[in-house]
C-alpha cells in the first residue's frame, strides 16, 4: 500500500518545504517510487485542473470538487504504484476550508468524506509543530522585508475565523489550524508523525526526527533504509 505523507507546520516558516525535500530524497536513496507533490503543483496537477480552475474564476473551491480530485489523484498513485507520495501541505486541505469560513461541523463531514476516498492508501501526516510567533519570524528574515505585511493582509482578505488584523491574531488564527489539522490526524484511518520543537532544532535534527517516525508507517525494511539514507546523508554532507 502507498504511504500519502502529508508534510504541515504549525506556521509559514517551521520548515516543511524543507522537510519534504528532504525526505523524498532521502526515501529515493533508499531505493523506493517516490513522488514529491510540491505545495504549488495543486494548481498544475492534471487531477486537480477542477480545483485549479474553480479557484481561478471564483476565489473559492467546492467541497465536492476537491474530494473528486483527490479521488482522481488516489487513482493516478495506485496506477503508477508509487511506494510513497511526500505531499507539501496537501491532505487535509485544512487551511483551504477555514479561508472558505467552513464551520467545524462541515469540516467534521468533508474530513469523513476524505479519509474514505484516500483509504486504498495509508495517509501519515508529519507535523512540525512550534510556536507560529517564532516559525513567522523565520519566514520574515528568509522572504525579506513585507513578506509579513503581505502575509497578514492575505489572511484579512480571507475572512478567515478567528478574525486576522495583525501579527497577534495571524498567531491566534495558525494555533487553531493547528488544532484542526491534528484532530484529523487523531481520527482512525490517518497516521501522526510529531516533531517537537521543530521551530528550535536545526534542520538536519528536525529531518532525522521526522524520518525515526515515518519508518514505523513505511515497515520494517523501508523503514530502515530510509533512516540508513537519511544517517548517510548527514555524514556526508560538509561540516
Amino acid at each position: 500500500m502507498t504511504v500519502l505523507v502529508s508534510v504541515w507546520g504549525a506556521a509559514p516558516g517551521v520548515g516543511k518545504s524543507t522537510v519534504c525535500a528532504g525526505l523524498a530524497r532521502s526515501l529515493a536513496g533508499a531505493g523506493l517510487r517516490v513522488d514529491h507533490f510540491h505545495e504549488e503543483e495543486i494548481l498544475t496537477r492534471p487531477q486537480f485542473a477542477a480545483v485549479a480552475e474553480e479557484f481561478r474564476a471564483t476565489g473559492a473551491v467546492g467541497l465536492n470538487t476537491l474530494i473528486t480530485a483527490t479521488a482522481r489523484f488516489v487513482e493516478s498513485v495506485q496506477a503508477r504504484g508509487d511506494d510513497v507520495v511526500i505531499a507539501d501541505a496537501l491532505v487535509p486541505f485544512m487551511p483551504t476550508l477555514l479561508a472558505m469560513g467552513h464551520g467545524e461541523q462541515t469540516i467534521d463531514t468533508f474530513t469523513a468524506d476524505l479519509t474514505r476516498v484516500l483509504s486504498p492508501l495509508r495517509p501519515v501526516i508529519v507535523f512540525l509543530d512550534g510556536d507560529p510567533a517564532i516559525a513567522l519570524s523565520r519566514a520574515a528574515l528568509r522572504e525579506g522585508a513585507g513578506w509579513l505585511d503581505q502575509y497578514v493582509t492575505k489572511l484579512t482578505a480571507y475572512g478567515v475565523i478567528p478574525r486576522v488584523t495583525d501579527l497577534a491574531s495571524a498567531v491566534t488564527y495558525l494555533r487553531r489550524e493547528r488544532a484542526m489539522t491534528l484532530d484529523v490526524a487523531g481520527r482512525p484511518g490517518w497516521g501522526l508523525v510529531m516533531v517537537e520543537r521543530a521551530d528550535e532544532l536545526p534542520r538536519e535534527e528536525v529531518l532525522g526526527v521526522a524520518a525515526r517516525g515515518l519508518g514505523a508507517w513505511l515497515g520494517g525494511g523501508d523503514g530502515e533504509a530510509l533512516l540508513r539514507a537519511v544517517e548517510g546523508e548527514r555524514r556526508e554532507r560538509p561540516a
